[in-house]
């Protein structure tokens, strides 16, 4: 096929030396788009973005404890998972019957003190606290003195807290998902061998009184315990000292 030379003067021009033209204009666009281009950005390498995804471990401990409160807790801390002492004591208490017909507590005793056991992975512990004193339990005392009324275990007066108490400490750690994405965590609120009052004595909650429970100076111990094991390297709260004389 012939086109006819646009001058009109009668010479054509071959279609295949039209279509080379063509694909040179073509390539030099293209080469020149290419030079002028600027240079791609250096690729980030792996540890820069790692870097870059891990949180501020301190600023999300203020945030968490900050969650724990609007979802009804008192107090939280965060404890290590390292039990040796206590872990050694439960061991002497058992061997020496001490748990009488508590059947259940040798079955479990290696996992109470080795949390990383009970859940792989578990690097801390978030341990809380919930008050179990309601307002309508002001008048105690009256309703001690007054023997044509009963009275009722302060910590039976409100709702069952296992259940209470672990659908919360799940929203808490939705809250931690929401923050920094998925993380390794389980709940607890008395619900499997935990050496709860060791590891909230740890978190900085309170002391282990000569009652054998653990005390706040400003509840007593008239508490409930739950926890949030967790692969989260938190900051560790410091242990309180023992206010018992």
């Amino acid at each position: 096929m012939r086109f006819a030379d646009a001058r009109g003067d009668g010479r054509a021009l071959d279609l295949a030396h039209l279509i080379g033209a063509v694909q040179c204009v073509l390539v030099l666009g293209l080469l020149h788009r290419w030079i002028m281009s600027p240079a791609p950005a250096a690729p980030q390498t792996l540890a820069a973005s790692t870097a870059a995804a891990v949180p501020d471990y301190a600023a999300l401990r203020a945030e968490i404890a900050g969650w724990a409160r609007e979802l009804g807790f008192a107090a939280l801390g965060v404890a290590g998972i390292d039990l040796p002492e206590d872990a050694a004591h439960l061991t002497d208490w058992l061997a020496q019957g001490q748990h009488g017909s508590m059947d259940y507590m040798p079955r479990h005793a290696a996992l109470r003190g080795n949390p990383a056991a009970l859940q792989p992975g578990t690097l801390r512990v978030i341990s809380v606290r919930m008050d179990y004193w309601p307002a309508q339990a002001a008048d105690a005392w009256q309703v001690l003195g007054d023997g044509e009324r009963a009275y009722i275990a302060r910590y039976a007066l409100g709702r069952d807290y296992h259940g209470l108490m672990r659908k919360r400490l799940q929203k808490l750690a939705e809250r931690i998902v929401a923050r920094i994405g998925p993380f390794g965590y389980r709940a607890f609120a008395d619900s499997a061998p935990v050496l709860e009052k060791a590891l909230a004595r740890n978190a900085g909650l309170g002391w282990i009184g000569k009652h054998t429970l653990l005390l706040s100076r400003d509840a007593g111990s008239y508490f409930f315990l739950g926890e949030l094991f967790t692969d989260l390297p938190l900051p560790l709260d410091a242990e309180p000292a023992t206010h018992c004389g």
